[in-house]
């Protein structure tokens, strides 16, 4: 059978479908590129604004019209909304995150011996969610009560995979030719917790017992962190990139999220990062118009996002999602304002973006290619990014795609960075 997998969201989503994708490889499936080559799609959905709600529906409804004529919902969006979701043009199954583990167990109703006699290499997805950089899951679930989000909600409390599994999915990644692996979870810095372990030893074990060229840690909550951690960096396969989510600027606000850091501890842990790690670059979330935000407190925001000098980051215009604390709060603030202090929010950090790459011009980083494109006789257009999370652009006389080259970099630009191959 042919199998189309998709995707809406996070970087968990895109783990949990490479997850997929070696589980009905293994059970003698074929994963295909495109969705009107597919006999059965599944899609992982996501429901962190109402955007991404609708471009889950969206999504359902252009695969049926493709003519996939069987189609499996699955992941945030589908777990709180079960019955829209199987109200959906050719969806025949519905699976809430809490089975995730076993969807293609029960999608192609076979015991899980079936597919996991013996494992198998990583081969990257194709077509759009085709990735260089191997996503592995090391965590579901989050006790964080931040009353703005709704993935707690769909994502249930806070669980944590056993070291040994993650090492085996690395170790599975690198022998299919992954030269970067980034960790992957709703709430990363809670690893361990379950296990009386923390982040740090599952790293340390990865730098450890893995031949890694690369690792890199996706999104961490400040209060997991401490100026110990940051020993890791000694080791230079750990990437020097923190996306560490703020949110917002102003402790009032903060404490109306939920959220357990404020303002002076956050700038306390960013001074110990930039002192510690050479190069780091911090980048943030950032959410425009929470309830009660009023225009002193925005303007507080406005000013710590300055100072902080992030490497670049997300803003959110807030969305209230049925479920959640902050959708009961009140004082919500007008759509139009929300706009407008995202406009805001998102001018400070592009101007933040543009200064901290300026301050590599002249440099030479490695960058691992991600994507490479034809140019006929002027050669290959690559694009890729430096450890510190810079999308880099550059022009090869051969495809040098999941490559790792040592780039000087010469020029900013709006999308990223231009660079030229070697030390020249």
């Amino acid at each position: 059978m042919k199998i189309f997998l998709d995707t809406i969201g996070c970087r968990l989503n895109q783990a949990e479908i490479e997850s997929m994708a070696l589980q009905f490889r293994a059970a003698g499936h074929e994963i295909v590129a495109a969705a009107e080559e597919a006999d059965l799609a599944v899609v992982n959905t996501c429901a962190v604004t109402t955007d991404a709600a609708a471009d889950s529906r969206r999504k359902i409804r252009h695969l049926a019209n493709t003519g996939v004529d069987e189609i499996v919902a699955t992941g945030c969006w589908s777990t709180l909304q079960p019955g829209q979701a199987a109200a959906l043009p050719h969806v025949k199954q519905v699976i809430p995150n809490q089975r995730k583990d076993t969807l293609v167990e029960e999608t192609l109703n076979v015991k899980h011996s079936t597919f996991d006699l013996e494992p198998l290499t990583r081969i990257p997805l194709p077509g759009l969610h085709h990735r260089t950089r191997a996503f592995i899951k090391v965590q579901d679930g989050c006790d964080n009560h931040c009353t703005f989000c709704i993935t707690t909600v769909a994502r249930g409390e806070s669980r944590s995979r056993p070291a040994a599994d993650v090492i085996r999915d690395i170790h599975s990644a690198l022998a299919g030719g992954a030269k970067e692996i980034v960790l992957t979870g709703v709430h990363l810095g809670s690893w361990g917790q379950d296990f009386g372990l923390h982040l740090r030893d599952l790293t340390a074990t990865i730098l450890r017992e893995a031949d890694i060229p690369r690792l890199r840690l996706s999104s961490l909550e400040p209060w997991d962190l401490d100026e110990a951690f940051f020993a890791l960096w000694a080791d230079a396969r750990l990437q020097p990139h923190l996306h560490l989510p703020l949110q917002s600027g102003c402790d009032s606000t903060l404490r109306r999220m939920a959220r357990k850091t404020d303002t002076a501890s956050f700038r306390a842990l960013a001074a110990a990062a930039r002192r510690l790690i050479p190069d780091v670059a911090i980048t943030t979330d950032l959410i425009a118009g929470f309830p009660g935000e009023t225009a002193d407190e925005f303007a507080l925001t406005m000013d710590f996002v300055r100072e902080m000098q992030f490497a670049g980051g997300h803003v959110f215009t807030y969305s209230p999602r049925p479920g959640t604390g902050a959708a009961r709060l009140r004082d919500q603030v007008r759509p139009e304002v929300r706009k407008e202090r995202n406009r805001l929010l998102r001018g400070i950090l592009d101007k933040a973006e543009q200064s901290y790459r300026q301050k590599f011009i002249g440099r030479s980083l490695p960058v691992l290619w991600e994507s490479v494109s034809e140019l006929g006789e002027w050669g290959w257009q690559m694009e890729g990014l430096t450890g510190n999370y810079m999308r880099v652009s550059a022009t090869a006389s051969s495809p040098r795609w999941n490559e790792l080259d040592n780039v000087k970099l010469v020029e900013v630009h709006a999308g990223g960075m231009k660079g030229v191959i070697g030390n020249c």
